[in-house]
């Protein structure tokens, strides 16, 4: 790839990629609902979380997708022009401790001669470490070609 995200000409449709996998700490939901500003004690409470629903305290929805986000981001780091359509969701929570991983497969191409490139559908699901549907999702960005 030249140091450079992969290109418009570069995806081919039915394509997959499968990112790292990461464990969601602590510290992830912490530096997360400090940056967001999101300190629903679903996140950041233990007594409060572990009386909900859940029985535990959760990790943001958003903090799952940003970490899914970073993995194709840098897919086309220094390609992507811009970040055009999400439509996400979120199956099962995802606790601390959680360790996750994305599948992302490209769905759909067209090319934009005015934009030098194309646009580029991505479908993604989100697994947790029992193989489990976390979250699921498609997104559409406009992509340069090299």
């Amino acid at each position: 790839m030249n140091g450079m995200g992969i290109s418009f000409d570069e995806f081919e449709v039915g394509q997959r990629f499968e990112s790292y996998r990461i464990t969601v700490t602590e510290a992830h939901v912490v530096l997360f609902a400090s940056l967001s500003g999101d300190f629903n004690p679903l996140h950041v409470d233990d007594t409060f979380a572990r009386k909900s629903i859940f029985g535990s305290r959760v990790a943001h929805g958003i903090l799952t997708l940003s970490l899914m986000s970073g993995y194709l981001g840098m897919l086309v780091a220094g390609t992507a022009i811009a970040f055009l359509e999400m439509n996400v969701r979120f199956t099962l929570p995802v606790r601390i401790g959680d360790t996750i991983h994305s599948v992302i497969e490209v769905i759909d191409k067209k090319p934009s001669e005015k934009y030098k490139g194309g646009i580029v559908t991505f479908k993604s699901q989100v697994y947790n470490q029992r193989n489990e549907v976390v979250m699921e999702g498609s997104f559409t960005l406009l992509i340069s070609k090299k």
